[in-house]
């Protein structure tokens, strides 16, 4: 008979169960993991959210106030609508973005189809033709797109820049569509073809519907790009009406006496419709970067 003096003591108890012991060390390394990459990410998140603070918090100010270092106003805001036409240069940001991903998407969808999926002697050296287009930068190409697009007398208004962005956004359409498209079932295709739809009636009903994130990715961004350039809108839209918004911003901050606050004001209204854009498919971008490269 096992005395009590011999007996295992039981582990100590508060009322609610027994007192956990510790933790295995896999399960520690992985919390420890888990937040670190915490702490990583919010720190990441405050470095590129500080700008916008910056932005945000100098566009309320008055020229006077921001040189002082405190108060609030917005005077600067009220300036800014009188100095630039907001209204008009966000429109026709707006045009040259749609017009421009409406070519590109008109282009690039069965041309990524065609590459993917129908096969032809040459395809994949014009495949690479096309995608090696876009190694070369904007500045290599940018004065004889400019003496080509003078030449057809569309400087004026949005019909160059709109040319342009197309034909630099186009390789990369393609490149992604075709990638994406080969995720697909070829028996897909090939079902939608017994039954009499054709390829372009394939194309339109059963591939573009399943498509969503890939046109959703290269939507936004292209909007971005497109958006948030420069030199293109200044080179190739030489109508003072017509102006996008980055040109304006251009032009107030080339001015004999610019206003901080002004400036920032005008940067924050033309960086929220890219954010917007950017966080309303951010769910559909992931998708679509990916889904090619999964299968």
């Amino acid at each position: 008979m096992t005395s009590l003096a011999n007996r295992p003591t039981p582990p100590r108890s508060d009322g609610d169960g027994p007192v956990p012991g510790p933790l295995p060390p896999r399960l520690t390394r992985s919390l420890v993991g888990r937040w670190a990459l915490f702490v990583v990410m919010v720190l990441v998140a405050v470095v590129m959210l500080y700008p916008f603070w910056v932005m945000i918090a100098t566009s309320l100010k008055s020229e006077a106030q921001f040189l002082s270092g405190g108060g609030f106003s917005w005077l600067s805001w009220r300036n800014l609508s009188a100095t630039l036409p907001l209204g008009q240069e966000v429109l026709s940001s707006t045009i040259v973005c749609s017009v421009s991903i409406a070519v590109i998407l008109l282009v690039g969808l069965p041309a990524g189809f065609a590459f993917s999926k129908l096969r032809f002697r040459t395809s994949t050296t014009v495949f690479l033709i096309i995608v090696s287009a876009m190694m070369v930068p904007l500045q290599a190409i940018l004065m004889p797109e400019f003496v080509n697009v003078t030449r057809l007398g569309l400087t004026g208004g949005y019909a160059g820049a709109i040319v342009v962005y197309a034909s630099l956004g186009t390789p990369f359409s393609v490149f992604l569509f075709a990638t994406y498209f080969r995720s697909v079932p070829d028996e897909l295709i090939e079902a939608g073809i017994v039954d009499g739809l054709g390829y372009v009636g394939v194309l339109r009903r059963l591939v573009v519907p399943i498509a969503v994130p890939a046109i959703a990715t290269v939507t936004v961004l292209q909007f971005i790009q497109i958006w948030d350039d420069l030199l293109v809108g200044l080179l190739f839209i030489q109508n003072t009406s017509e102006r996008p918004i980055t040109v304006g911003l251009a032009v107030l901050a080339a001015g004999r006496t610019t206003s901080i606050p002004e400036l920032m004001a005008g940067s924050l209204v033309s960086a929220l419709p890219a954010m917007v854009v950017y966080l309303g498919f951010q769910r559909y971008l992931v998708k679509g970067l990916t889904m090619g490269i999964d299968r």
